[in-house]
């Protein structure tokens, strides 16, 4: 039994020696680095570059290559008597190539432009949006992490004391003055204690495998959490990413108002073709001829029933649907972060409540160690005191790690 106890006791010290450590803002960092969702940051910006360029080849000069070759059941005859026309083949070839070159279309391509580069802005703040709200399933992993952590370092000092009471009581044991039986009992708590071990560790680990999947790095389960000093200053103003993407949308909403705005201006195209076919550009010459035209085209849609207008007035409603999303965002955060700040003043209720207990427990396990010593008490009744003040120890613990959980939680609702 007592090799058991040192083996138990050497792996429990030399584990945490040389230890890795992690704290809460690197698992925030890791998350946002290693998350599937954050690629997504990157994919759009390589969207809106291919996107980009096809919207800016519009400035460009634009080549057309057409061929055919057709069969008419009639053709044009001239009904003069003029011998030399021999008629046209009902059998016509023509191949040709047309050059569109655009000279002004009133600032669309600008406004197109203009609109897929928010709505990019608006696609990416939304994945940071997201990741951001991942932040506190990272909170309650870390803090169960940290709760089992401490709770091992509680139960390690709890078998330090056993093990010391079990001298003592050995010691008793030789010189008649406790009952020689008592030994087993401390022997048996012992061993429960390492059952206890083995459930904190095993509960540690899982937590932290879950933990490596969601920041997407391998964790050694030998890692030490750090324990975060979380100073929470109670204000009302939000900062939160949210914010951010509702302003992005009312400026995306505006770009496309511009663009709507622009797609009834005058576009004034340059073009040029030039071909080679029978008949050619003259009908009445019945031969393989070169051929070309060029010149300048207006295109304006003069009146359109009021459909931009009213295109406008629809798109421009949605900045009134913002408004009353940024509204219901702003009453649930402030509905959360009291919520939080309730939580926060029963917990430190409850940790002051512990303190005191805790006291009381300590001056009662003292009583008994007194007992025990002189064979007024059991074994036995010496546990049941000290299970008491672990039971108080570990609650009090609980209570610190949910208070800083908390803390943790309220600044990132606040953001």
């Amino acid at each position: 039994m007592k090799r058991i106890i040192i083996i138990l006791s050497v792996l429990i010290t030399g584990s945490t020696v040389g230890q890795e450590s992690i704290t809460l803002d690197e698992c925030y960092r890791l998350m946002f680095q290693n998350y599937p969702l954050a690629k997504q940051i990157q994919l759009f910006e390589k969207q809106n570059t291919l996107d980009t360029e096809v919207i800016s080849n519009v400035r460009r000069p634009q080549i057309h290559l057409d061929a055919q070759a057709t069969y008419q059941s009639d053709v044009i005859e001239l009904p003069l008597p003029i011998t030399t026309f021999e008629g046209v083949n009902k059998d016509q070839y023509r191949a040709t190539i047309s050059v569109n070159q655009l000279l002004y279309n009133g600032g669309t391509t600008g406004a197109s432009l203009n609109l897929k580069s928010a709505q990019t802005k608006t696609k990416q703040k939304q994945v940071e949006v997201n990741l951001y709200q991942l932040k506190q399933q990272i909170n309650q992993l870390y803090f169960s992490i940290l709760l089992s952590q401490e709770t091992y370092l509680l139960l390690e000092s709890k078998q330090t004391q056993l093990l010391a009471k079990l001298k003592e009581v050995q010691s008793g044991i030789k010189y008649g003055v406790i009952l020689p039986t008592s030994d087993k009992v401390l022997e048996a708590e012992l061993l429960k204690l390492s059952q206890q071990f083995d459930e904190a560790e095993s509960n540690r680990i899982a937590l932290i495998e879950t933990l490596s999947s969601s920041i997407g790095q391998s964790l050694d389960h030998a890692i030490l959490f750090q324990n975060p000093i979380v100073n929470t200053v109670l204000q009302t103003e939000i900062n939160r990413p949210e914010l951010d993407l509702f302003q992005l949308k009312r400026e995306e909403i505006e770009r496309s108002e511009a663009l709507i705005a622009k797609q009834n201006a005058p576009k004034l195209l340059a073009f040029a073709t030039g071909g080679y076919g029978n008949p050619g550009l003259n009908m009445l010459d019945n031969s393989f001829q070169a051929f070309y035209t060029a010149g300048i085209k207006l295109n304006w849609s003069v009146f359109d029933w009021s459909s931009n207008k009213k295109q406008r007035q629809s798109v421009a409603i949605n900045k009134d649907i913002i408004d009353s999303e940024v509204e219901t965002f702003a009453l649930k955060t402030n509905i959360a972060l009291n919520q939080q700040i309730n939580e926060m003043d029963k917990i430190e209720r409850f940790i002051s409540s512990d303190l005191e207990i805790i006291k009381l427990r300590k001056e009662i396990l003292k009583s008994a160690d007194s007992q025990l010593k002189n064979g007024v008490i059991t074994s036995s009744a010496y546990i049941t005191e000290l299970t008491n003040l672990y039971e108080a120890e570990n609650t009090l613990l609980k209570h610190k790690i949910q208070l800083q959980l908390a803390k943790a939680n309220y600044k990132v609702i606040k953001g």
